[in-house]
C-alpha cells in the first residue's frame, strides 16, 4: 500500500482549494513551500562523556498574518517534509480560527526512550542554542508538540533568556502554570475536538448521549478528548494505544469506558494494556469496528488505504495532525464516510496558545474556563462558517476548510500587496 508524503498530502489538497475558488495560480506557488526551513546538528555530550549529534528542524511557512507558531516534536520519525507539512497545516489552521498567527513547525530526530533527563535537557537547550536567531514573540512561537512538555518549554525558554537578554515569556507557549503558563491549555485540544465531534455528529442526526465512539491515541489529546465527549455524554467503547514493550494494542468494552478511570489508570502504569475492564482486540478489529465515530489521535499517515477500506463508523474526526492521508480521503469519501480535518478539529491548543500569548504579553491573567470557553467560541464560529462553504461550493468538510482558509490567506495578501 502506498502512503503519501505529509507535504504531498498537504500540496495537493492546498493546489485543488486554489483551483476551485479559481484564483491566481501564482497563490498556490506562494502557499505550497515554507518561506524559511532550517536544518541544525544539535551536539550533546551524553552521560558516558561520548558526543552525540542530532539532526534537528525549524519550518517557517507564512508570516503573511503575523508570527509564525507552531510546537516542536521529539521523535524518530522527524523529516523536512514531515515539519514543512506540519508548518503549512499550522497556517491553515491559524487562519481557519482567525489567529494572527502564521504556521511554524520544528522537532529534533531522536528517541527520547533513549536519553537521561540530563541528556533531554542538553538536547532541548541545544535546539535553542542553534535557533534563538530565528525565534522570538514577535517573530516565530515555538510550542510543545509530540514527546515534549512543559518541563521541556521550561528549558528552551531559559536557554532563550539567557543567550539574547530578553526576558519576555511569550517567547515559548504550553508552559507550566507558574512559568508563564496558562490555565486550560493542557485540555485546550481535547475540548476543541469534542465540540467539533458533538456537532458534527448533531449534523448527522446523532445524539452525542447515543454515540458510539473509538478513539486512536491516549495521550494527552486522546485522554482529553475522551475525558470531554464523557462529559457530554458520549460512550467511548474503543481506545487504541501504543506500548514501548508489546507495541500497538486496542481495548474494547461495548457498554462504554469509565474515562475518569482509565485516565487515572495510564497516568498511574503509562499503559493500559493491563486495564482489567476491558478485553483485547486486533488493530483491525478497531478499525473496522461499527461506530459512529473514529478519532484518530496519534501521528500523521495513521490512516492510509489499507485501513480506510476497513473503516465502519460514520464519521472520522481528525484528533491528530494529517491523519488521514490523500489516498485514504478518496476511499473514505467513496464510502460516503464524513471527515472532519485537522486544521478545524484540532485547533483548540494553538487557539489556547494564543491566549496564553496574549496573558504574557498584556500581563492580564485568565481562568480555565475564561480560555476554555473561548476555546469553544472561535472553534464553532470557524466550525459554522466552514458549514457555510461546504454547502456553497458542495464540497467535503477537508476542502471546504482549506477552501477558507487559503481564501482568508488570499485576501490577507492583497492587502498586504504580496500579491
Amino acid at each position: 500500500m502506498h502512503s503519501v508524503n505529509p507535504l504531498e498530502n498537504v500540496q495537493m489538497i492546498l493546489k485543488k482549494s486554489c483551483e476551485i475558488l479559481n484564483l491566481d495560480g501564482s497563490l498556490y506557488e506562494l502557499l505550497k513551500e515554507p518561506e524559511r526551513t532550517i536544518e541544525i546538528n544539535i551536539p550533546v555530550k551524553m552521560d558516558n562523556g561520548k558526543f552525540r549529534i542530532f539532526k534537528g528542524y525549524r519550518s517557517q511557512h507564512c508570516d503573511v498574518m503575523g508570527p509564525y507558531k507552531g510546537g516542536i516534536r521529539f521523535h524518530p520519525s522527524v523529516n523536512g517534509d514531515e515539519v514543512k507539512a506540519l508548518s503549512i497545516w499550522m497556517s491553515l489552521k491559524c487562519s481557519a480560527t482567525h489567529l494572527p498567527f502564521g504556521g511554524g513547525k520544528g522537532g529534533i530526530i531522536v528517541d527520547v526512550d533513549e536519553l537521561s533527563e540530563n541528556e533531554l535537557e542538553k538536547l532541548s537547550r541545544g535546539y535553542v542554542k542553534e535557533l534563538y536567531k530565528y525565534i522570538g514573540d514577535r517573530f516565530d512561537i515555538p510550542a510543545p508538540d509530540v514527546n515534549t512538555n512543559e518541563k521541556i518549554m521550561a528549558w528552551m525558554l531559559d536557554e532563550y533568556i539567557k543567550l539574547t537578554g530578553n526576558n519576555t515569556l511569550a517567547t515559548f507557549t504550553g508552559k507550566a502554570l507558574g512559568f508563564g503558563g496558562s490555565y486550560g491549555r493542557k485540555e485546550a485540544t481535547g475540548v476543541g475536538v469534542a465540540v467539533i465531534t458533538r456537532e458534527s455528529l448533531k449534523k448527522i442526526g446523532v445524539n452525542i448521549k447515543d454515540s458510539k465512539i473509538a478513539i486512536q491515541g491516549f495521550g494527552n489529546v486522546g485522554s482529553n478528548t475522551a475525558k470531554h465527549l464523557a462529559r457530554m455524554g458520549g460512550n467511548i467503547l474503543s481506545i487504541s494505544e501504543y506500548d514501548s514493550e508489546y507495541g500497538i494494542y486496542t481495548i474494547y468494552n461495548e457498554d462504554g469506558f469509565n474515562i475518569s478511570e482509565l485516565i487515572s489508570h495510564f497516568a498511574k502504569y503509562n499503559t493500559l494494556i493491563n486495564y482489567e475492564n476491558a478485553k483485547h482486540i486486533s488493530i483491525d478489529q478497531f478499525y473496522s469496528l461499527d461506530v459512529d465515530v473514529l478519532i484518530p489521535c496519534a501521528l500523521e499517515n495513521a490512516i492510509t488505504e489499507e485501513e480506510a477500506k476497513k473503516i465502519r463508523a460514520k464519521l472520522i474526526v481528525e484528533g491528530a495532525n494529517g491523519p488521514v492521508d490523500y489516498i485514504a480521503d478518496g476511499i473514505l469519501r467513496q464510502k460516503d464516510i464524513g471527515v472532519i480535518p485537522d486544521i478545524l478539529a484540532n485547533s483548540g491548543g494553538v487557539i489556547a496558545s494564543y491566549f496564553e500569548w496574549v496573558q504574557n504579553i498584556s500581563g492580564i491573567d485568565m481562568t480555565e474556563d475564561d480560555v476554555l470557553n473561548k476555546v469553544e467560541y472561535k472553534m464553532l464560529l470557524a466550525y459554522n462558517e466552514i458549514m457555510n462553504i461546504k454547502d456553497e461550493y458542495g464540497v467535503t468538510m477537508r476542502l471546504a476548510s482549506y477552501i477558507y482558509s487559503v481564501l482568508r490567506l488570499y485576501k490577507i495578501l492583497k492587502l498586504r500587496s504580496r500579491i
